[in-house]
């Protein structure tokens, strides 16, 4: 689906804030409420725009540990690979998970309370088909984002 740069810039405003009301976002780029109505539907319905949700303050709900690992697992096949990326995904407190190439086979951002209940889970998470795990606790949280560089936009959407 081509994107314009009108798109590239309500792209950008509704990844900032989602519930900012269609007449806000439409001075902001030169349409009508409509207009950015139709244009928003039409992105959701290609996919571009995959979910609309609410961002929460870890700290807030007591899980502002963020911790990060790097797994390298015992075998390299399919069977391992599938039933670790199985646990990850149905895993809450896991916030990303990513294949990786080198050393490792992947980095995974864990979020919880403290050191302590972070070392639980990683026990918990990596004791199956895990050669070794390296964990890397969070001093201090500096950019948090979900935010997607778009084309053509150069401000960032920062934390």
């Amino acid at each position: 689906m081509p994107l314009d740069e009108i798109d590239h810039l309500l792209l950008d405003l509704v990844q900032v804030d989602a519930a900012r009301p269609l007449h806000e976002l439409g001075d902001a780029v030169g349409l009508s409420p409509s207009a950015v109505q139709r244009r928003l539907t039409r992105l959701r319905t290609a996919g571009v725009i995959r979910a609309q949700v609410a961002v929460l303050d870890p700290e807030a709900l007591s899980a502002g540990m963020a911790s990060v690992i790097l797994v390298a697992l015992t075998h390299d096949d399919e069977k391992h690979h599938t039933a670790f990326r199985e646990r990850m995904l149905a895993e809450p407190r896991v916030q990303h998970c990513y294949s990786i190439v080198g050393q490792w086979d992947y980095v995974v951002v864990l979020l919880t309370p403290d050191l302590k209940a972070s070392r639980n889970l990683s026990r918990e998470l990596f004791e199956e088909h895990v050669k070794r795990f390296e964990t890397l606790p969070a001093f201090e949280v500096v950019k948090s984002s979900q935010a997607v560089p778009v084309p053509g936009v150069s401000r960032g959407s920062g934390r």
